[in-house]
């Protein structure tokens, strides 16, 4: 049919009044349309209704003049009706034309084509689904207008698509996911409301199965939780809840993709979104099984830093998920990959907050006795950030590095290895030794055995070349060894070094480190009840050595004697007789001590309760002044103090004090050496500064 064919169909009048301005003149010349299309329809004339419809359009609808539009999609509505259950075959011809009016630049034309396809999806209902994802983009659009006339005329025809959509079996949920995936990371309030809105009614229909396609729009549900309107956040959150409850009903769901989706919004900047996450996760991680292990890294990297959330709620449940995580017995041949695991702690290790620093250590202890070999394996990677660890401002902190680290040292190699690495931290950070060194070394010697601790740093000590830090890793380490509980076993042992094999082995082992402290060699002896040799290293010293680093030492030291670690040597004191060379040295320690000093008055007054009788041969005296001396004439010659012998010997159950006070002379000499050299070499320095 012809155009002047269809204008011959409808009268001049009509096809005048449906362009007028006035809106009941257009309503009435629509009204007198549909009455033309039933009659033509009743003839089965479809050459002509094909002829009206394309006149509508073409000269209706697509004109540039508004009234002429608003009058074409009137008409087209009215050719529908009138066609009624014909209206099926004619689609094509009358959909694209009002579709193509949703984007006009007049908002009354806009309006008229949400009302024109509102009266056609009316009429062919199910038959309009082939045009479903067109219809959805224009709405899309249509939801953010600027007219809130055309956003009410627009939500009015969404109601009604929504209605068929639910009822009709030709939908295509694989066609339009694609289409809402594109629109779930838009902005608009309107377009968001929009998009929860269809996605709240098709998850409701029984035959659509959006749960199977919710990790292609989950992220954007998730980024409106962060939405500025109250109302668009509930709505996404009642979402959320609904698929979160099919998801615990469903036997099978793609947690990987979403877990992946949930990972990144843990971290998200808002509070609730980090919340629900986190919520999601926690089921994830009951429900999912084998599938979640490949993803288990990225888990706990989202879980951690959530541990320590300013907010309650998402750190009780973010400590729950951890617990949940770290109790599954998973194997590495399922796709547990420790490396990955073991990479998040370490990472994590540096984090802000004590709490996470302290669960990521949990988690390395844990793959250390659940997967040992794999963990070895990244030793390289994890061992710098665990001794760096040993700085913590937090004492739990470090008390948990010393665990993982001892869990390490298990092994011989690892063991000399965390003592060597400890010794290097400590001579590069001297803080470190002053602030932690005691807790660090008395948590050592627990896990691993003090004996073990005390002789490997002793080994390291003894060819340290640097002579400073050697002497003040040395005088730390005794004061441990004099002070400790745990080193209790230690220092029973080493009373026994004149009599038993073990004190003796454990004596010789720290003799040679002992010696680059003066004052930690005349403990280590006073301890080891070796008072002659004590004795023969007091009387060794020289002018350069009574300096004030010695003399603070000698202090504590006299302080110590009066603790109860020192309380065996008080009440040997009761025998003077016996312990000769006991009071010998204690009287050294009291002739190089200042005379007006705290420690001299302390030491001199223990002195003076010393009885002035004996129940050996040999007498003692006491001067005027109270304090006792020895007589040596006639007595019993005594080669260590408690075993008469007839002669005097360097040998004493196997040790040679000859051989090891001349190695504490030549080590000392060297420290006199170094010391000389430095006092020179700044010296000399002044000078040049004073020249410039």
């Amino acid at each position: 049919m012809t155009t002047a064919e269809a204008l011959s169909v409808i009268p001049a009048a009509v096809l005048r009044n449906l362009s007028d301005k006035l809106y009941e003149k257009r309503k009435n010349a629509a009204l007198e349309l549909e009455g033309i299309v039933k009659h033509l329809t009743s003839a089965g004339d479809h050459d002509k209704i094909n002829a009206v419809i394309s006149l509508l359009s073409q000269e209706y609808t697509y004109s540039p003049q508004a009234h002429n539009r608003k009058g074409g999609l009137i008409g087209l509505a009215a050719v529908t009706v009138g066609l009624t259950s014909d209206a099926a075959q004619h689609l094509k011809q009358i959909v694209p034309p009002v579709l193509h009016s949703f984007s006009h630049q007049d908002s009354r034309v806009r309006y008229y084509a949400c009302e024109a396809l509102y009266n056609i999806a009316k009429v062919v209902r199910g038959d309009f689904i082939v045009f479903f994802n067109q219809i959805f983009d224009a709405l899309c659009k249509l939801a953010a207008d600027s007219d809130a006339n055309v956003q009410s005329a627009a939500h009015l025809l969404d109601r009604l698509v929504k209605d068929i959509v639910t009822e009709s079996e030709q939908f295509s949920i694989e066609e339009f996911i694609p289409l809402l995936r594109e629109r779930m990371n838009v902005l608009n309030p309107h377009v968001r409301q929009f998009l929860v809105g269809w996605i709240t009614v098709l998850d409701s229909v029984p035959d659509i199965d959006m749960l199977g396609f919710l990790p292609d729009f989950l992220d954007g549900l998730f980024n409106m939780l962060s939405d500025s309107s109250h109302e668009i956040r509930q709505q996404a959150d009642s979402a959320l809840s609904e698929f979160l409850q099919e998801i615990k009903n469903s036997p099978s769901v793609d947690y990987g993709r979403m877990a992946e989706i949930l990972v990144q919004r843990a971290g998200s900047q808002d509070e609730f979104t980090r919340l629900t996450s986190i919520t999601w996760i926690n089921e994830f991680v009951k429900l999912g099984g084998d599938q979640l292990v490949p993803y288990y890294a990225d888990i706990l990297g989202a879980i951690l830093p959530c541990i320590s959330d300013k907010e309650e709620k998402i750190r009780v449940v973010s400590r729950e998920t951890n617990d949940e995580l770290r109790a599954i017995e998973a194997d590495p041949a399922e796709g547990f990959d420790v490396g990955a695991i073991l990479s998040v702690a370490r990472r994590q290790l540096s984090s802000e907050w004590e709490a996470t620093r302290i669960e990521s250590l949990h988690w390395m202890w844990t793959l250390l006795n659940g997967h040992r070999s794999e963990v070895l394996v990244f030793l390289n990677d994890v061992f710098d950030t665990l001794l760096r660890a040993l700085s913590d401002p937090s004492d739990e902190v470090v008390l948990l590095v010393l665990e993982v680290h001892a869990c390490i040292a298990e092994d011989p190699q690892h063991f000399r290895q965390l003592v060597v690495f400890l010794v290097h931290s400590f001579q590069h950070d001297h803080s470190l030794l002053e602030k932690r060194g005691a807790l660090i070394i008395r948590r050592l010697c627990v896990l691993l055995n003090a004996e073990r601790v005390y002789r490997e740093l002793s080994t390291i000590l003894e060819g340290e070349s640097d002579l400073d830090f050697a002497s003040v890793m040395v005088q730390a380490l005794n004061l441990i060894l004099l002070t400790s509980p745990e080193l209790s076993d230690l220092r029973e042992d080493l009373k026994q070094s004149l009599v038993k094999d073990a004190g003796r082995d454990l004596l010789l082992s720290l003799y040679a480190s002992w010696c680059h402290s003066p004052m930690a060699m005349i403990s280590l002896c006073l301890l080891a009840q070796s008072y002659q040799h004590a004795s023969s290293v007091i009387q060794s010293l020289v002018e350069e050595d009574i300096n004030v680093k010695f003399l603070v030492q000698l202090h504590k030291l006299i302080h110590l004697l009066e603790t109860p670690t020192f309380a065996y040597l008080r009440l040997q004191l009761l025998e003077p007789g016996r312990y000769i060379w006991l009071l010998k040295a204690l009287y050294g320690l009291l002739m190089l001590l200042p005379q007006q000093s705290a420690a001299f008055k302390i030491l001199r007054t223990r002195l003076k309760t010393v009885p002035s009788y004996s129940f050996k041969e040999e007498k003692v005296a006491r001067t005027s002044s109270g304090i006792p001396f020895f007589n040596g004439g006639g007595g019993l010659q005594i080669s260590e103090d408690g075993n008469p012998n007839e002669n005097s010997h360097d040998m004493h159950n196997g040790i040679n004090f000859g051989s090891r006070l001349k190695h504490f002379k030549q080590i000392q000499q060297q420290h006199r050496l170094h010391l000389k050299s430095e006092t020179q070499s700044r010296f000399s320095s002044a000078s040049s500064m004073k020249e410039l």
